[in-house]
């Protein structure tokens, strides 16, 4: 660990209070408390530590203020609690990234999960952070290498560009999350695993990862046993750090696994505040948060600032992209990638759908010879997904129409780059594409 400099401990110094105002719990639920004493002074988000008689300290989040007091939601259980019971505000919630962080597993609060220490950097930053303002935010960039043929045609993905990945489960998601992660060329990679499995945050960091992609990497994880407070707010904490390095003129790759992981929690976290579920069984709330998280990455401001190129993930259940998550994202991201069970289960991996996927940056991060080549491209998938059924039947007889001869023929050849994983450039993967199409025939 990096020794810390007078900088640091002077900031850690300026950040501690000589005084904490606190109240005490007047009522409780096995959710979340009632806290008198605090709600002229304390303000929504905030963060309480609740001293238990029993010994017991945790930690809370204020939700609600209404006549003088404060509802809170715990970060643990509350079945050493008791009414009386002295809560402390600790003030807004902060954390303070700095760069010996890369390498680091950490939690939602931003401290250490690796059992290591952790250096706070210099400048606290909300995790209430805004987005750079529209009037002087820069354009999306230039095209990414990205390692896969299917991103580096047909779906490009542009630095500050904003994508989601939908997929139902087990079919291959955060597989293709760990290879554009250690594939695609970015100064820092942030990496949020909101809900998954203990076992998985293992396996994702050793396994996925490996040492050489956490070397630049930031993991911030909430695993699916913690509180909805927690997991909410992992895909904030995600987003402060990959924000920290973008105030420093990096290019960050921000990938937030799962979105829907996300409003679940925000869900579990409205309802118990009494919020009325709506569309999908959401409270109206959620579209906001999400729409809030997805403008907070993009490009920076003009002049100097970096960019945080985003990829959320969508869990869409029985392939359903109708859903509130997923229709929410589609409308507010810079594209869109559809992973198909059906593709999955016949072993062709990444199990991409081109014709149910798009990416916003074309046609304008193409040439017009490579937009020639991914017109025709989509145009011999859709023929062959439209006669299928029939070929399969028997009812195609070869030679009645010409395009559906080419697709038949061309088909298995598209497939097989369409699954390529290898680190050829865009101009490599093009000059492939090009000799698979002027093949037919």
């Amino acid at each position: 660990m990096p020794e810390p400099s007078l900088d640091n401990l002077r900031a850690q110094i300026s950040r501690g209070r000589a005084w904490r105002e606190f109240g005490r719990i007047t009522a409780l639920t096995q959710n979340n408390a009632t806290v008198a004493g605090l709600g002229h002074v304390a303000a929504i988000g905030d963060q309480v530590e609740i001293c238990g008689r029993s010994g017991v300290h945790i930690r809370g989040e204020v939700l609600r203020l209404d006549k003088g007091v404060a509802d809170v939601l715990p970060t643990e259980s509350l079945d050493s609690v008791s009414v009386g019971d002295r809560v402390h505000l600790l003030g807004p919630i902060e954390i303070a990234p700095d760069d010996s962080w890369l390498g680091r597993l950490i939690d939602a609060d931003g401290l250490p999960l690796d059992g290591c220490p952790l250096l706070a950097g210099t400048q606290p930053r909300s995790l209430a952070g805004s987005p750079p303002k529209a009037s002087i935010r820069k354009a999306l960039g230039e095209r990414l290498e990205c390692g896969l043929a299917a991103f580096n045609t047909a779906l490009p993905i542009v630095r500050g560009q904003r994508i989601g990945l939908f997929a139902g489960s087990g079919v291959g998601k955060s597989t293709l999350v760990g290879q554009l992660a250690r594939s695609i060329e970015a100064d820092v990679v942030v990496i949020a695993l909101i809900g998954e499995r203990g076992r998985e945050v293992r396996h994702f960091i050793e396994e996925v990862m490996g040492k050489d992609g956490m070397s630049r990497a930031v993991v911030v994880a909430a695993t699916s046993d913690q509180s909805p407070v927690l997991r909410r707010r992992c895909a904030w904490t995600a987003m402060t750090v990959a924000e920290h390095f973008r105030a420093m003129g990096k290019h960050v790759l921000l990938f937030a696994d799962s979105v829907t992981r996300f409003a679940e929690a925000h869900r579990e976290v409205s309802l118990t505040l009494g919020e009325s579920s709506s569309y999908g069984g959401y409270p109206p709330s959620v579209a906001r948060n999400i729409m809030a998280l997805a403008e907070r990455a993009g490009p920076g401001e003009m002049g100097g600032a970096g960019d945080i190129t985003a990829i959320f993930s969508v869990l869409v259940a029985g392939s359903d992209m109708e859903g509130l998550i997923a229709d929410t994202l589609r409308g507010v991201l810079d594209g869109h990638v559809v992973l198909d069970r059906t593709i999955a289960e016949r072993g062709r991996f990444p199990a991409i759908d081109l014709l149910a996927s798009v990416s916003r940056s074309l046609p304008g991060a193409a040439s017009a010879t490579e937009n020639a080549l991914l017109k025709h491209l989509r145009r011999l998938l859709s023929v062959h997904s439209q006669t299928e059924l029939m070929i399969r039947s028997g009812l195609y007889e070869k030679g009645s129409d010409p395009e559906v001869d080419s697709a038949v023929e061309l088909w298995p050849q598209l497939d097989e780059f369409l699954g390529a994983q290898s680190p050829e450039s865009i101009a490599e993967s093009f000059d492939r594409l090009a000799n698979i199409l002027t093949a037919e025939g």
